[in-house]
């Protein structure tokens, strides 16, 4: 049971997430983390657990090295450096990403491949 990416994408990626979390201490039901680095070909789990027992939905973000993005429609901002925040925590180092929405339906697992 978890949430786990995997880089079939030449060059080292990062990548964050977010999905919810009710009650988030700092105020909201989103909670976001990253960033995970993950180098060709490796596989990182970003959230061990079960999935369907959280929500359907959860959301991502990732980029590459070499510039390349894996986004979406779905805007937060984020931090440069490694984070594990509520949605509404913010700071002065920050940047909007746009997130990619992933339906996992009633799956327990899910594994998302990066690929060009």
């Amino acid at each position: 049971m978890s949430l786990r990416f995997k880089n079939g994408y030449p060059k080292t990626v990062w990548v964050m997430i977010e999905f919810y979390s009710p009650g988030c201490p700092d105020g909201g039901d989103w909670e976001k983390a990253g960033w995970w680095k993950i180098t060709p070909g490796a596989t990182k789990t970003v959230y061990g657990g079960d999935l369907d027992d959280v929500n359907r939905y959860w959301y991502f973000y990732a980029h590459a090295s070499d510039g390349a993005q894996w986004s979406g429609p779905y805007l937060e901002t984020v931090p440069h450096n490694a984070f594990d925040w509520c949605s509404s925590t913010a700071s002065s180092d920050q940047r909007t990403v746009g997130m990619r929405e992933l339906d996992i339906h009633d799956n327990s697992t899910y594994k998302v491949t990066l690929v060009p």
